[in-house]
């Protein structure tokens, strides 16, 4: 797990980066120099800039009002920096990828991969968009909600985690659909030449949760094919609250202590068998403590547990280092989407009938993703079953995949070169 990839100071020399700073002038600098090729060329200042006045004036409002805004702070309030996330770094990644590969696939069946190039940014809204709505619902009871402005500002907080694959293939399907539609577009030819890059996507994506610590396995024995995360980690929050690291078994229901395990913190502390467990409070350290130089996300409360109600106080040194290990569950969706995506890049060639490999990605990536809810325990049972949410969006993804396919091969073939888009 690494979050945070790399983290940009907030000043240097003692001028800040961003804001009234160095990332302004550099700006600025930018136009000036603009202006003055414009000049040489012969053009006027409005011939010059006059059509670009409001994408200057954008980025400058953004790096004057917007990053200072999001940069990391102490728990005093001080800026920190900018943090640059494993997580958006390979969702980008995986953006980028699934956009070049594509392209290539898209000119070996005729299509002009400027086609692909002016679908992507559609796509990438339209599946980010999709995949936090998801994610927001889905987890609602994590949030509370204020306000529509509340919303909206949480709806575009992506890049530390907080997506959802369903979410983001139905955005970025209906997204894609909408410009094959205006241009006028064969919807069948591009599915097959784009739905196995996204897998690929998948793929790197994947790799970006593993980083982020999120979408992770459930308990298991410790070996080669375990994984540990550390303190501060969604896992390791989730067995600090229901007793599990601090070496407790408790009744899920009735919140019993059913077991006390030799040598954990909580036989040191004297807890037994039988006892109430009503719960874990985080323990904040006093702000008059907290370091001046690290980002509030990086200093670990302590945490006070409460038993038959008495109160029992262990400080973040007392804490375990990591979380107890769990099943590698990011690794396995990410090598069984790379799987996924090289099994139908293969069968691209056995299966002609326009829509076939469309509908081939679409039913295999609901059998793994509902195979791969077996491993992950952070979503619960839906509508009264076992099943998660995204099983139940498996099962209905499959059988319409099923349907689609046995309709893709009685329809008649057709097959034409695709012209690019207007710019439009």
């Amino acid at each position: 797990m690494r979050r945070t990839l790399l983290l940009i100071p907030h000043e240097i020399a003692g001028i800040p980066i961003f804001g009234i700073g160095w990332l302004l002038g550099l700006i600025v600098i930018a136009l000036v120099v603009r202006l003055v090729i414009a000049k040489r060329s012969g053009q006027s200042l409005g011939q010059s800039v006059g059509g670009e006045i409001l994408m200057w004036g954008i980025v400058a409002a953004a790096v004057v009002f917007v990053l200072p805004a999001v940069e990391l702070k102490t728990a005093h309030g001080e800026p920190v920096g900018m943090a640059i996330r494993g997580y958006g770094v390979m969702l980008l990644a995986g953006v980028s990828s699934a956009v070049g590969l594509a392209a290539y696939r898209a000119k070996n069946r005729n299509i002009d991969p400027d086609v692909i190039y002016s679908l992507a940014p559609w796509v990438f809204v339209g599946g980010i968009a999709g995949a936090r709505i998801f994610y927001l619902v889905q987890y609602r009871d994590k949030f509370q909600w204020d306000s529509i402005g509340w919303y909206m500002r949480n709806l575009f907080s992506f890049t530390e985690g907080g997506l959802v694959v369903y979410g983001s293939f139905i955005g970025g399907f209906l997204a894609g659909v909408f410009f094959i539609t205006r241009h006028k577009l064969p919807l069948l030819r591009l599915g097959d030449a784009i739905i196995p890059c996204m897998f690929l996507g998948v793929f790197l994506g994947r790799i970006g949760c593993l980083m982020n610590g999120c979408c992770y396995g459930g308990r298991c024995e410790d070996g080669w094919a375990a994984l540990r995360f550390p303190a501060g980690s969604a896992v390791y929050g989730e067995q600090l609250a229901d007793g599990e690291l601090l070496g407790l078994d408790v009744h899920p229901l009735t919140g019993r202590i059913e077991n006390v395990h030799s040598g954990s913190l909580a036989a040191q502390a004297g807890i037994e068998p039988g006892s109430s467990f009503d719960g874990v409070q985080l323990d904040p350290i006093p702000l008059a403590d907290a370091p001046h130089d690290l980002p509030v996300e990086e200093i670990l409360p302590g945490i006070t547990a409460t038993v038959d109600g008495r109160t029992y106080r262990w400080s973040p040194s007392e804490l375990p280092k990591s979380a107890l290990p769990v099943q590698a569950a990011q690794l396995i969706s990410s090598i069984s989407a790379l799987t996924l995506c090289l099994l139908l890049c293969g069968l691209s060639y056995v299966f002609r009938k326009e829509g076939a490999i469309m509908m081939l990605g679409f039913a295999g990536y609901a059998t793994l993703r509902f195979i791969l809810e077996m491993v992950r325990v952070d979503e619960a049972g839906q509508f009264g079953t076992l099943l998660t949410i995204s099983q139940w969006v498996s099962v209905v993804v499959f059988l319409l995949s099923a349907a689609g396919m046995i309709w893709v091969y009685r329809r008649p073939s057709t097959g034409s070169a695709l012209p690019g888009p207007d710019p439009a």
